[in-house]
């Protein structure tokens, strides 16, 4: 399945009566220094996997509060890697994603988190993996990415960009992010989905495990009850400025090994942001959902967000007016996969359950959909 649908976007000016009435005082302190465009564009997902009709409501609404969370720090001058950051807070505090809050539990009852965020200014990264004991992981990653841009440590050392397990916990501990207990992360769903999950381990023990029987399983708990696993979360973000950023923060599959380090927090694999440059006229911003490393599976489950940037200049007789033209799409082969976007100008997020066609097998079939947003601001 291939759909479009478009969404065009233009932000009123930025200079409004207030700021000619102020303008000789400010002016006169700020002379030589120019504006910083405010504003931007967010494109955020709650997960690549099945999403219930029951809870699409849920998912709906978190997908709104992590674009607005994302456009009030645009709105407030951040940039676009703060943004992205506030947009993955907002997904990971959700009890109905797979990050963070209510992620999957691994073998041994406990959560582990990976989480990675990458500044398409600087091209640096950071990430955690394995990660026990911090509410928001994505929130370890972005200090770890604020650090590193502060420069080597003392005797020349450098600074870490990725941490996994104890030593991520520390490490987050001690430049001041709370932390929290796991067992207060896991939600009355993800702990039923662990019990479950260990009944049939324990049964399948028991029996003779063929190639087919294993097959089988692995099928039929993907969409039992409505709870099919719903994988890494993401969001993707472009300022007024053209620079982009990328986010993505999982709870890694269900009753995984402890210590496992997922794709989400790999450099290059579960995100990319990469500022327009001589080399190409293009900013881009990634977050993915599943694996592309699946090529002994059946089934290839996952799921994609890409957002594209461009400067543009327009020129009508008034006034010079610059601006970015982005474009903007989502892809899966799950079954469904849930997504919202939203500019500065917007006064709230467009939301939407993309699905499969009714009678398509997932892993074997694509739908891609997405639009075009201008986003314009006119130079002092």
């Amino acid at each position: 399945m291939i759909g479009l649908s478009s969404y065009a976007g233009v932000m009123d000016n930025l200079k409004n009566s207030e700021d000619e009435e102020q303008k000789p005082k400010k002016e006169e302190s700020s002379k030589n220094q120019k504006a910083k465009p405010v504003g931007g564009f967010v494109l955020v997902h709650a997960g690549a996997g099945y999403h219930s009709e029951s809870k699409a409501k849920e998912y709906k609404h978190v997908c709104k509060r992590a674009c607005q969370r994302a456009v009030d720090q645009l709105n407030a001058g951040a940039l676009a890697v703060e943004a992205v950051a506030a947009a993955l807070v907002e997904l990971e505090d959700s009890p109905f994603t797979n990050a963070g809050m209510g992620s999957n539990l691994n073998l041994l009852g406990e959560i582990e988190c990976d989480a990675s965020i990458m500044d398409g200014k600087s091209l640096q990264y950071g990430a955690v993996g394995s990660i026990s004991g911090v509410k928001n992981p994505v929130l370890v990653a972005n200090r770890l990415l604020s650090e590193a841009q502060r420069g080597k440590l003392s005797a020349g050392r450098i600074p870490p960009c990725f941490l996994v397990g104890r030593g991520a916990l520390e490490w987050a501990v001690s430049h001041g992010i709370a932390p929290c207990p796991s067992e207060k992360m896991a939600t009355k769903f993800s702990l039923s989905a662990y019990k479950r999950n260990k009944r049939k381990m324990e049964l399948a023990e028991k029996m003779e495990s063929g190639h087919n029987q294993i097959k089988k399983r692995r099928q039929s708990t993907e969409t039992e009850d409505g709870s099919g696993c719903l994988d890494t979360v993401g969001a993707v973000v472009v300022d007024l400025e053209g620079n982009v950023a990328a986010a993505v923060s999982s709870g890694g599959l269900a009753m995984k090994h402890p210590g496992r380090v997922g794709q989400a927090a790999h450099y290059g694999c579960g995100c990319w942001a990469e500022n327009a440059c001589n080399m190409s006229p293009y900013s881009t911003a990634v977050s993915t959902s599943g694996s592309p490393f699946l090529a002994g599976e059946d089934r290839v489950l996952g799921g994609v967000i890409v957002l594209r940037g461009c400067r543009c200049v327009e020129a009508p007789s008034s006034q010079n007016i610059q601006g970015i033209l982005v474009e903007f799409l989502w892809s899966h082969t799950t079954e469904s996969m849930c997504v919202g976007y939203m500019s500065a100008q917007d006064s709230k997020a467009k939301t939407h359950i993309s699905r499969l066609p009714p009678g398509t097998v997932p892993g074997q079939c694509l739908a891609i959909e997405g639009g075009v947003c201008r986003l314009t601001s006119v130079p002092d």
